[in-house]
This record gives structure tokens, C-alpha cells and sequence, in this order.
């Protein structure tokens, strides 16, 4: 056989589940022998495009896939500007690829490439959301009856309880308004009533998606510590990670950061430090598998444990990586969990599948999953930009999301 080459690599995006997901799909000169990979921020998906048809992808053309390392480090640096999610995201959907190449001419499941399994599949948290504590405890119940162990619970989603019903000043601009101070007041109370309705038994979850100043993030972090929490997600913004020692200062409960981290350094003081104690990285916002099996092995040696970033805006490619990694990695946490659509599973065939509250990777070479372009091209992506993200104070002054 002729010297291994990547001869291609082309970008798809679909939308088969309200969310817009970047593939890449990385072509050899082995007749057969392509990789996949997730390169979704769906919030930039067509700068990633670009990036990648433009600029990243063409730099790996005529290179051998299986140099993996040295093809990270010099596609990170190729553009000299480094740690963006737009290349970021480029380039991990080249790395994944290449791993899913590797796994193949393997003949072995990626999971096995990076140590064999540390245990047959992953613990799932899920989410339950409502307007009222009875709402979030029913859809709660019904997901545990389903086998879930773990639920993240909200109130009034992101925003909040009454967030649409906000009142604005005149001339208030556009925007997702919400009250940060209607979290301090029902939060506490929402975790207090689910405990009492679902016991002891169930890991419950908040996410405060950053919407709270870090002083009140504190004392929400304490008012919950009764209640148990198997973590508390994005206390803080990242750019407030210093509040992360006051937090620690006043309550044990268990913190959860990183999804929103794209330069290292951001992940290495909170882990180093021991700010928190799982890690919560979008994936491929962080460069790809290559960075992330770094991190994990980082966060083992300061007993964080890892808890991939994986709503729907992660593609089934991306959570079938993320399933890998968790099998491999000791210091395993937990994976949340979007749960697909028949859409996504008739496009990605392989998707990790989900039993009694775990997800199971398959046996197959590689990441075990492939993607049917003819049907994901029935999914065409829109283009508007998020209007979520652009979240507002009751007084209409900018808040990040």
C-alpha cells in the first residue's frame, strides 16, 4: 500500500434537532478509510466553516493521519494567533477524525487506544425543567423511573422563574431579560422541596449558567449545601474564577466549571488550584480529544473528576467521543446527557446508546459512529444569530449568559 494521506476534509452542517452541528469528515488515500469528528459551536458554525474549508483543512491535505500529536500542535499554530473557539472548533474536528482513522487501521475502539475501560459505560445526568417545584419534581420522577440517576433541575430554565414576565424600563433594549435576585429567593427552596419529594438517593443538579454576581453565587453555593448537590455548574463567569476561593471558603458544595474555558490556562488554575471539583469542557471548544485526554489526566492528579459539556449543541459524533473518553479516564465524574431525536439516530449510526441511565459505547474501530450525509442534508441549518445569549438585568444593562 501506497504512504498513508489525508486527501480531504469536508464539512457538514445539519440541524435535525433545532440545534445547528458541524461535522468533519476526514478522507484518505485508503480506499474507505475516512474519520469523523465534531467541530460544532453552533452559536459561529459557519466561521468554523470557513476556518476549516479555508484554512485548517487545507493544511492538513497530503499530510499522514496518523501523526496525530504533531498535527494538533502545528494546526494550532499554523494561523499564529492561538485558543479561540472558532479554531478551536476547527481544529478538533480534524483531531477527532484522525483519532476515529487511528482506531480504525487499529481495528480497535478508540476507548482501547487510550487504556482499555475503566468501567462498561457512563453515568448520565439529565435534565427536568419547569415553572414550579411540582413541574421540575414530576419530569424528575418520570426520568428516574426511565433509570436516570442523576437530574439537573431548573427553574424557569436559564432565566429563571418569571423571566419572560421581567418588567423593563422604557427604552430597555432587546434582549433575554431575567431577576437574579428570584434565583436567590426560590432556589433554595426548589432543592429543599426536591429532596423531600424524591429522596435521598437521586443526584440532583443546578446549573447557574453565570447569572448571578459572584457574591450572591457564594451565598446561593451555601444556602444549598443542606441539600446536597452531586455539583453546582458555572457559578461564575471565567472571568471571574478568582471568586472561586471565596466560594470555596464558605461551603463544600461541589463546584463544576469549564464549559465555556477555550484557552488552557483558564482550566489549569481552576484545576491546579482546586476551585472545582469537576470539569466541565465543551470538547471540541477546547481543541479536540488530543487537549482533552491532557486535561483529564491533569484533573486525576488534583482529584477533579471530568464532566463533558453535552447538551445538544455537542453532535452525537462529539458525545460518542466524550462516551470514549469516559470509559477510558479514571477520574470519570459524570456525562450529562442530551437525549437524540430519531432524526439524529437515523443520521448517526453508532450513537451511543442509552440503558438504565448509562450510555454504552459499541465495539466498533474508531469513535464506532458514522453519518449518513444524504439524510443530514434534509436538515439545512438556519442562520439567525441566538438571541438567549444576550441576557439583561431587570434595569436592561448586558449580563453574560
Amino acid at each position: 500500500m501506497s504512504e498513508l494521506k489525508i486527501t480531504d476534509a469536508e464539512t457538514f452542517i445539519t440541524q435535525p434537532h433545532g440545534v445547528r452541528l458541524v461535522i468533519v469528515k476526514v478522507l484518505t488515500n485508503q480506499d474507505g478509510l475516512y474519520g469523523l469528528g465534531c467541530a460544532t459551536f453552533t452559536q459561529r458554525h459557519l466561521a468554523v466553516k470557513a476556518a476549516l474549508d479555508r484554512h485548517v483543512g487545507p493544511f492538513v491535505i497530503g499530510k499522514d493521519p496518523q501523526n496525530i500529536e504533531d498535527l494538533w500542535q502545528s494546526g494550532m499554530v499554523n494561523g499564529y494567533w492561538r485558543n479561540g473557539p472558532v479554531l478551536n472548533n476547527a481544529v478538533s474536528g480534524i483531531d477527532m477524525a484522525l483519532w476515529d482513522i487511528k482506531g480504525k487501521l487499529a481495528g480497535m475502539p478508540c476507548y482501547q487506544l487510550w487504556g482499555g475501560k475503566c468501567r462498561p459505560a457512563a453515568a448520565l445526568y439529565v435534565h427536568a425543567n419547569g415553572e414550579e417545584p411540582e413541574q421540575v419534581a414530576d419530569k424528575a420522577r418520570a426520568l428516574i423511573q426511565e433509570g436516570f440517576r442523576y437530574v439537573r433541575c431548573q427553574l424557569g430554565g436559564y432565566l429563571g422563574p418569571g423571566g419572560e414576565k421581567v418588567a423593563r424600563p422604557e427604552g430597555g433594549l432587546p434582549g433575554a431579560y431575567f431577576d437574579p435576585q428570584e434565583k436567590l429567593r426560590r432556589i433554595p427552596g426548589l432543592f429543599e422541596y426536591l429532596r423531600q419529594e424524591l429522596g435521598e438517593d437521586v443526584g440532583l443538579l443546578y446549573d447557574v449558567h453565570e447569572r448571578l454576581a459572584p457574591t450572591d453565587a457564594a451565598w446561593l453555593a451555601r444556602a444549598l449545601e443542606p441539600c446536597r448537590l452531586f455539583f453546582l455548574e458555572d457559578v461564575v463567569a471565567p472571568e471571574d474564577l478568582d471568586w472561586l476561593a471565596n466560594i470555596r471558603s464558605v461551603c463544600a458544595t461541589p463546584i463544576a466549571m469549564g464549559e465555556l474555558f477555550a484557552h488552557p490556562g483558564e482550566a489549569t488554575r481552576a484545576v491546579s488550584e482546586r476551585f472545582i471539583d469537576f470539569i466541565r469542557s465543551h470538547v471540541s471548544a477546547i481543541g479536540g480529544i488530543t487537549p482533552a485526554l491532557k486535561l483529564a489526566h491533569l484533573c486525576e492528579a488534583f482529584g477533579v473528576r471530568t464532566a463533558w459539556h453535552a447538551p445538544l449543541d455537542v453532535s452525537p459524533v462529539g458525545m460518542a467521543a466524550n462516551v470514549h473518553l469516559d470509559v477510558a479516564c479514571h477520574n470519570f465524574g459524570i456525562q450529562e446527557w442530551a437525549l437524540r431525536n430519531q432524526a439524529e439516530q437515523d443520521i448517526f449510526p453508532g450513537l451511543p446508546q442509552v440503558k438504565d441511565g448509562y450510555a454504552w459505547p459499541n465495539d466498533q474501530p474508531g469513535l464506532g459512529i458514522d453519518f449518513d450525509e444524504q439524510l443530514a442534508a434534509r436538515f439545512p441549518p438556519g442562520d439567525a444569530n441566538p438571541d438567549w445569549t444576550v441576557s439583561r438585568l431587570p434595569d436592561g444593562t448586558l449580563w453574560r449568559p
